[in-house]
């Protein structure tokens, strides 16, 4: 009963208060980051998972996307203030 009711209640209610305690910090974090990424807070990746079953991982985008001329990346050192 533990394993298949009263632990994945417990977890359910704890990740879901967490995410309303951090949710304030979470929208300060994607305006902040909308307005340094030209409206692109969100970082996009396909990963396998479990069984290799392909899923799409979103993040916060703390990555810079300048290039020098060739079309390099630049090192993260040279990112505006925002990242510091």
């Amino acid at each position: 009963m533990y394993e298949t009711f009263i632990k994945p209640f417990f977890d359910f209610t704890c990740a879901l208060l967490g995410f309303l305690i951090l949710s304030p910090i979470f929208l300060l974090v994607w305006i902040g980051l909308a307005l340094a990424n030209n409206g692109k807070p969100f970082f996009y990746q396909r990963r396998p998972g479990k069984g290799e079953r392909i899923f799409t991982i979103i993040k916060f985008k703390t990555m810079n996307d300048m290039r020098d001329d060739n079309g390099q990346l630049l090192a993260d050192a040279k990112q505006p203030f925002f990242y510091k």
